[in-house]
């Protein structure tokens, strides 16, 4: 029979505190191995965790840095680039105003080159006037110091025309005096000056061959035809007769007896006459009628006192100059005063009006 619990072990403090058994003051040894084992866990745990805290610490200052080093450079590149484009920035902005200026300079350039062409460059109807002009002063020219009417009238006549395509009642005038001085140079009797000269230069070529009268000889006479039966001795007293008549010959001529020329003064002769003849054609071109006519004549006449009037070259040469000595040649032409007079008012005119124009836009 079991015996029963003591009673000291009933009434135990811990009992009567009503704590678990071991619990209390003086527990058991394994109790507080385990406490100990669990604070060296806790313990292992806080210093690894500890350490791990540290290791990211450093690798997040250490990134931190990193960062902070990327960004200090990248903005110091900012700052360069900043820094570099705001240079860029001044440069172009005074490129800019230097090319503003030069485009206002060139502005002003380009309206004061426009006004000094408009009022250097001549208008379509100044042209048409300042070449009426030159043509009407060459004409003129021509006119006066070689007698050319043809030359002049050609001129008249374009100048007319190219009035003509201008529709300008201010024209009328002008075109009015070149018609006149038209009329007035178609009613010149036309002279072939030219065709006359050629003729000149014609007889002057022929000088050198014309033969002297001094070495003009009569043409023998034809012997008489004898019988076909005649005998021999009339032949040969009629053979003997010829001899002896050939030996004397006697010459009638109608004529003065030529002029004896002697050899060394042929060459001067010659020589005269072609001067004579050369002034002759001077005088031709310039158009004085007497001093022309004056040295054919001469030539004509030294023609048929020197040269053998029975050659043909001669007879040729003589009836030549003998034909431009008789041509009528004008004695007074015509003066384009009056055109160039028109002309030139008409210019005279154009040009006041311009500059009161041009005053009065000036004074505006």
């Amino acid at each position: 029979m079991d015996e029963p619990a003591p009673a000291s072990d009933a009434a135990s403090p811990a009992n009567a505190a009503g704590l678990p058994p071991g619990a209390g003051p003086f527990a058991r040894p394994a109790s507080r191995g385990f406490v100990l084992l669990l604070a060296l866990a806790f313990a292992a745990a806080g210093t690894v965790a500890w350490f791990d805290m540290r290791d990211a610490q450093r690798s997040l200052r250490t990134e931190v840095a990193k960062r902070l080093t990327d960004a200090d450079t990248a903005l110091a590149q900012s700052k360069a680039r900043d820094s570099d484009l705001a240079n860029e920035l001044r440069e172009a902005q005074a490129k800019l105003a230097l090319l503003d200026t030069r485009l206002g300079e060139s502005q002003t350039q380009q309206a004061s080159l426009d006004a000094l062409y408009r009022e250097l460059a001549p208008s379509r109807d100044e042209l048409a006037l300042n070449e009426v002009e030159q043509v009407l002063s060459l004409a003129s020219q021509q006119l006066a110091i070689a007698g050319n009417v043809q030359a002049a009238l050609a001129a008249l006549q374009l100048a007319d025309a190219k009035l003509s395509r201008y529709d300008r009642p201010q024209l009328v005038a002008l075109r009015r005096a070149l018609a006149r001085d038209i009329d007035k140079l178609k009613s010149v009797p036309y002279v072939d000056v030219a065709g006359m000269s050629l003729k000149l230069d014609q007889v002057i070529g022929t000088i050198d061959t014309l033969p002297l009268a001094k070495d003009e000889r009569l043409p023998a006479p034809a012997p008489p035809t004898p019988p076909a039966d005649e005998p021999a001795w009339q032949r040969s007293l009629r053979d003997a007769w010829s001899e002896i008549k050939a030996l004397v010959r006697v010459e009638v001529s109608e004529r003065a007896a030529a002029p004896l020329v002697p050899p060394e003064q042929q060459y001067f002769l010659r020589e005269n006459l072609r001067l004579r003849l050369l002034t002759a054609r001077v005088a031709l071109l310039s158009h004085d009628d007497g001093a022309f006519k004056s040295d054919a004549t001469a030539a004509n006449a030294w023609i048929k006192r020197y040269f053998d009037m029975r050659a043909k070259p001669v007879q040729t040469v003589s009836a030549t100059l003998t034909q431009l000595a008789a041509t009528p040649m004008p004695t007074e032409l015509p003066d384009l005063t009056a055109s160039l007079t028109a002309v030139r008012t008409l210019r005279a005119t154009r040009e006041r009006t311009a500059e009161r124009a041009a005053g009065a836009s000036a004074g505006r």
